[in-house]
């Protein structure tokens, strides 16, 4: 394994020839909820919720309150609307509970059982915020809130159909269901994103470094250009060769790190012969125009460098304190 720390060489690019990395994606707020039914009296809910891939809230089993993870977590609600959508939330998780257990036998529903459910609301640019409700069952999608009904799913079959047939004999629940994702969400989603533009627009630089490991075949190795810690998730990274784009670089996911950063890492199978001239290139837009490139190799004439000085500088300090000693 080959590691370095980070050796790092800004390089103006042609910004004619730039990757575009601003990719113009709806914005998602959702709340999520899994229930797992282990029988008929042991049930766990999780709640949670959630800004695109960042949690920004946590429902609180026990007390029954809702736990605010980022200091603008809030929005611009008001405490008291926050405690009326908390209670709403107690009293929902109470009354959900009870009705599953209820008709679990009627539906058919064999235990044990899971069933998820994402409420929320997202934000495409140029538009206004659409609402939703979807209910799964097992993992699979069973029915859907529309317009002003639930909607089984084609997967839900006829156990999903008398669901539906049961609750939209509420019209309360119809109701409170439309305001949720037709007004309450969408006001909320925004003022989300007003009070927390400092921390979402946010510019922080990738850190990068090099490995390598050996591939299927012995004349082959496996190089590895891992970036983490950037932010925000829009990256570009490749292998290259003198200037050329390597075609064979094969990108992993874009994972997320504890501190709400991204990693990646961006792979090259090459001949033992061809890795002089081989570099990685990270473009992100906290770095401007400058892009990292770190050329493989250039490490160990790096660390002999340092080392050399390292060296030095203890050579020197130790000359100094024998003269001071002597004199």
């Amino acid at each position: 394994m080959k590691k370095h720390d980070e050796e790092l060489q800004g390089r103006e690019h042609d910004e004619s020839l730039e990757p575009e990395l601003t990719i113009l994606e709806p914005i998602l707020f959702h709340l999520i909820q899994i229930a797992s039914f282990a029988n008929q009296t042991w049930v766990q809910n999780q709640g949670s919720g959630w800004l695109n891939e960042l949690q920004t809230h946590d429902w609180e089993n026990e007390s029954g309150t809702i736990r605010f993870l980022h200091s603008w977590s809030k929005g611009n609600f008001s405490n008291k609307e926050l405690l009326d959508l908390q209670l709403l939330f107690r009293v929902y998780f109470i009354g959900f509970t009870r009705e599953i257990q209820e008709y679990a036998s009627a539906f058919n529903l064999e235990y044990p059982f899971e069933i998820q459910v994402s409420v929320g609301c997202e934000l495409y640019p140029g538009d206004t915020p659409q609402g939703f409700f979807h209910v799964a069952y097992q993992g699979s999608d069973f029915m859907n809130f529309r317009n002003t009904s639930w909607v089984p799913s084609p997967e839900g079959g006829s156990r999903a159909q008398n669901a539906c047939n049961l609750i939209n004999q509420y019209q309360g629940i119809l109701e409170t269901v439309q305001g949720l994702i037709r007004n309450t969400c969408p006001r909320f989603l925004l003022g989300l994103l007003d009070a927390g533009k400092m921390y979402l627009h946010r510019q922080v630089k990738p850190q990068a470094w090099l490995s390598s490991s050996p591939a299927l075949t012995p004349d082959h190795q496996l190089l590895v250009c891992h970036v983490s810690g950037f932010y925000p998730k829009p990256i570009w990274v490749v292998w290259m060769r003198n200037e050329q784009e390597q075609p064979d670089t094969k990108q992993g996911d874009i994972l997320p790190n504890a501190d709400g950063t991204w990693y990646l890492w961006a792979t090259l199978n090459v001949t033992t012969e061809k890795l002089a001239g081989l570099s990685c290139q990270v473009r992100h837009s906290s770095l401007g125009s400058k892009d990292i490139i770190i050329y493989w190799g250039q490490q160990h004439s790096s660390m002999n460098l340092i080392l050399a000085v390292t060296m030095t500088l203890v050579l020197l300090i130790g000359l100094a304190l024998w003269s001071k000693k002597r004199w």
